[in-house]
């Protein structure tokens, strides 16, 4: 098992050799009763060291008698498979959450965007943009320090920008109110706004930045997907 960054990395493993026993019997016994449930209570979804300790007796047994070897590499064999079949599943777990997770970003903000929207107001183009660069990590990051010795923070919240038209500039002040006090947005960052002329008409281009965040359950509205009617 792998300790903390505080551990230094380093790895605990567990050995057979605080379990009495001097016989091959003992020792599988040890294996396949004790080693189980300590992996479950200290590694369960991940591997974990152990240290066969065997003694003079257990590694006669072994060496004179070929159905216990026999025995003991199925039984390695074994739980190299089931091994294999978590990691799978853990796999396909962690792309499920992956996609799952930034599934529903888009209908937020877009109902959020257009709850938030004035009259007299519409929008041109909304896509994602580029975070604002930011040099605080490379400032704290020690001299001579290798890349995958600093710790990795949470990745940066996804970044959007509106760009839109309004005839009214009071509507562009109330837009980027609404925005602001939308749970789901965050960070909203007027860019840009000037006086342009679509069909001989003055009206006023702006440009928005801002980022998604996720919102409190208490924000969250569930619905049934089918109602019965009587």
């Amino acid at each position: 098992m792998k300790l903390g960054k505080a551990a230094g990395g380093a790895h605990l493993t567990y050995c057979t050799n605080i379990h009495r026993g001097e016989t091959w019997a003992d020792t599988r016994a040890a294996l396949e009763n004790y080693l189980p449930q300590v992996k479950r209570q200290i590694s369960p979804a991940t591997a974990m060291g152990v240290g066969l300790r065997l003694s003079n007796v257990a590694s006669e047994t072994l060496a004179l008698e070929a159905d216990a070897l026999a025995r003991f590499k199925a039984f390695l064999a074994d739980k190299r498979r089931q091994e294999k079949i978590r990691d799978s599943l853990l796999a396909q777990i962690t792309v499920i959450k992956s996609v799952d997770g930034d599934r529903y970003i888009w209908p937020h903000l877009l109902d959020e965007i257009t709850k938030a929207l004035p009259a007299y107001t519409w929008l041109t183009d909304l896509g994602v943009s580029a975070p604002a660069a930011s040099s605080g990590a490379a400032q704290n990051k020690p001299a001579g320090a290798k890349a995958d010795s600093v710790p990795a923070g949470p990745p940066p919240a996804l970044t959007f920008q509106i760009n839109g038209r309004t005839i009214d500039i009071q509507a562009y002040t109330r837009f980027l109110r609404q925005l602001e006090a939308s749970p789901w947005i965050m960070d909203v960052t007027p860019v840009s706004a000037m006086t342009v002329v679509e069909k001989e008409r003055p009206v006023t281009a702006f440009t928005i930045r801002a980022s998604y965040n996720r919102a409190d359950s208490a924000y969250i509205r569930t619905a049934p997907f089918s109602q019965s009617v009587r």
